[in-house]
């Protein structure tokens, strides 16, 4: 049995090499609403999605993650957007539901022609004073927490190879 949905799971892969172009309206709009249909617990819907495409602001996020990692590069791989997903920690299942709104920006990103990849770190960067300015910035609670960074845009790359998937992936019991 196969599907649209199940051929864009098999052939998505994370992108680590942007051009500068920055991806358009209509396909941001659809990958924004992907995220929206994305299960939470309980249908509580603890996730917040902060979509960043201010140059600025995007070096600011990318320094704040690298001094994270200890290194001096761009953990955002030149991506001329980033989506920011936080999660109300009141929630039992905020990182859960926070991970599976992640899952359904990049499935729908790739559906609609545009790259992505996860970028972690995103606690470590909203725990820190400087996250939590941002977050006020933002008008977003303090107590928010950072799931991830989906970032977006058109590769500068050939598009990455599938691993074999490894033995044993699934269990019957």
């Amino acid at each position: 049995m196969d599907n649209e949905v199940l051929q864009a799971m098999r052939t998505r892969r994370s992108v680590r090499k942007y051009k500068k172009e920055q991806i358009s309206e209509e396909q941001l709009s659809a990958i924004l609403e992907a995220g929206k249909y994305a299960p939470t617990g309980m249908g509580l819907q603890s996730p917040l999605m902060v979509v960043v495409q201010n140059p600025e602001t995007i070096a600011k996020l990318s320094r704040m993650n690298a001094e994270i990692m200890g290194a001096n590069s761009d953990p955002f791989y030149g991506a001329p957007t980033v989506i920011v997903v936080l999660a109300d920690p009141e929630r039992p299942t905020c990182v859960e539901d926070g991970s599976l709104v992640m899952g359904n920006l990049m499935l729908a990103a790739h559906a609609v022609g545009v790259d992505s990849c996860w970028i972690h770190r995103a606690r470590q960067e909203f725990d820190s004073a400087q996250g939590k300015a941002l977050l006020k910035e933002w008008g977003i609670p303090e107590h928010y927490i950072g799931v991830g960074h989906c970032i977006l845009g058109y590769r500068d790359c050939e598009y990455p190879q599938a691993k074999p998937r490894k033995e044993n992936y699934v269990v019957r019991v």
